[in-house]
């Protein structure tokens, strides 16, 4: 199991603002569903933030979230560890099979893998 790229979520109702804003410091959008958006560095495209007025599929808004090479084999593993599932692993219509956990310090990550990419 390999972490691709780790992505602070940032809940905001700023969208517009937030894709300006950061726009200034060299960020473009990759991603755009209406209630969330990504930016991404042109150079470097595994630095990220992505920005939602909420999570429209899930109970909680993640406070990060973590890209893995292999997220069943991930999801395997947090259960046989006792981790405290927020939201149980499933796909999303927008290409990605994901899972929420709580970590020891109350944050929500949001753990995902790409369809087609060990997901």
């Amino acid at each position: 199991m390999s972490v691709r790229r780790v992505v602070p979520d940032i809940q905001s109702d700023a969208l517009e603002e937030s894709r300006e804003f950061y726009g200034l410091l060299g960020f473009e959008q990759v991603m755009d569903l209406g209630w969330v958006i990504t930016l991404a560095s042109p150079t470097n495209p595994t630095a990220q933030l992505t920005f939602m007025t909420e999570d429209r599929t899930a109970p909680v808004t993640p406070d990060m979230s973590v890209e893995v090479d292999d997220v069943d084999a991930v999801y395997e593993a947090v259960l046989a560890g006792g981790g405290d599932i927020v939201r149980p692993l499933q796909n999303e219509e927008w290409g990605v099979r994901r899972f929420f956990v709580r970590d020891p310090n109350g944050q929500v990550v949001n753990v995902l893998g790409h369809l087609g990419q060990g997901g």
